[in-house]
């Protein structure tokens, strides 16, 4: 009995893989290039500040990674056209040591710093109140850092 429960787990296993590997996200080669594109596809006229991508280490293990900020970014015009009350999209990417990145975040935020906390950079977003379970305008301040493929709230206020 033990010997066909082995068996009908490993054809369970096998059955398993390829629905688990088609759910996987595809590599980008290039966060920057991937971005600018789908802008190109929505507008007719574009145009891209300095400040779209940031290249910098966001999970501390010393390869470089990518973020979108779309405020840097016009469409037909308008500047910040996705941005709102509650701030802008920013697009937050991981690269991989075997090349190639994937998108681990997406955040609807003010702007950021970047900083270091007990030896590790973490990000502080300076978000809509709400966020921080307030009705005053004061923006909130949700510390965040990102731990292998996801970001781990440290602290709000």
């Amino acid at each position: 009995m033990q010997h066909i429960f082995i068996r009908m787990t490993m054809l369970l296993a096998l059955v398993l893989i390829p629905t688990m590997a088609g759910a996987q996200q595809s590599l980008l080669s290039d966060p920057e290039i991937y971005e600018k594109d789908h802008f190109r596809k929505q507008c007719q006229k574009v145009e891209f500040g300095d400040g779209f991508i940031t290249r910098l280490d966001i999970n501390n293990d010393g390869i470089i990674d990518a973020i979108a900020n779309h405020d840097e970014m016009t469409c037909d015009g308008k500047k910040a056209a996705a941005c709102n009350d509650e701030g802008c999209p920013y697009n937050f990417y991981l690269q991989v040591k075997e090349g190639g990145y994937f998108m681990i975040a997406t955040a609807q935020i003010f702007g950021y710093d970047f900083i270091k906390r007990f030896g590790n950079m973490v990000f502080v977003f300076k978000m809509a109140p709400r966020y921080c379970d307030r009705t005053d305008d004061t923006p909130c301040e949700m510390t965040v850092r990102v731990r292998g493929a996801r970001m781990v709230t440290i602290s709000r206020k």
